[in-house]
């Protein structure tokens, strides 16, 4: 299995050897918000409603890289948010549920409109409400400050933490896996 992390931090691999095959065979990269593409914290106004959420911009990039290799990102979460969808129409995701009680029935749905199995996808959640949802998933992800219990249930947990590049962390993951990342980097730097 080949290396390609950073040297500057544990290479996380080394305690999850099983995701490195199973982030080669993904086809579909499906998020949570809350706790994943954010820090996990809501910030609600004087009239109960949602005001502010913050997006990692190295995620956002990680997902347009997934994108240009044509993996899908899709966005299954609780919460209903214009935020959300805002950054979801900025960044592509064309998948997206949102308001769902079931996260497991919203994924049933998404895989069959694009003909996908369970085993096409990566799926990354943070806490209970994701468990249904992560059960049969080719690649399970939790962020580093996810609950113990979705950790137990993970093939990989990253170092970083939700809203803080841990999406990124497992862009990069993928692209490594399927060998594409060298090839992106170097149109970067081209």
């Amino acid at each position: 299995m080949p290396n390609a992390f950073n040297t500057h931090k544990t290479n996380p691999l080394s305690q999850y050897p099983q995701a490195w095959d199973r982030a080669s065979k993904v086809k579909l990269l499906v998020l949570d918000v809350d706790g994943v593409l954010t820090n996990g914290q809501v910030f609600i106004g004087a009239d109960g409603k949602e005001v502010l959420k913050a997006f990692d911009i190295q995620d956002g990039l990680g997902i347009k890289l997934l994108e240009q290799i044509g993996i899908l990102t899709s966005i299954i979460t609780g919460r209903s948010s214009k935020m959300v969808l805002g950054r979801c129409e900025e960044l592509g995701i064309k998948h997206v549920q949102m308001g769902v009680g079931d996260k497991a029935v919203a994924l049933d749905k998404v895989l069959q409109s694009l003909s996908l199995s369970h085993e096409d996808c990566a799926v990354m959640g943070d806490d209970w409400p994701d468990l249904k949802m992560m059960k049969g998933a080719g690649l399970k992800v939790c962020p580093a400050q996810g609950h113990e219990a979705v950790k137990e249930e993970a093939h990989y947990v990253t170092t970083n933490t939700g809203g803080n590049s841990a999406v990124r962390e497992v862009c990069d993951l993928i692209l490594k896996a399927q060998n594409r990342y060298e090839e992106l980097l170097n149109q970067a730097r081209s």
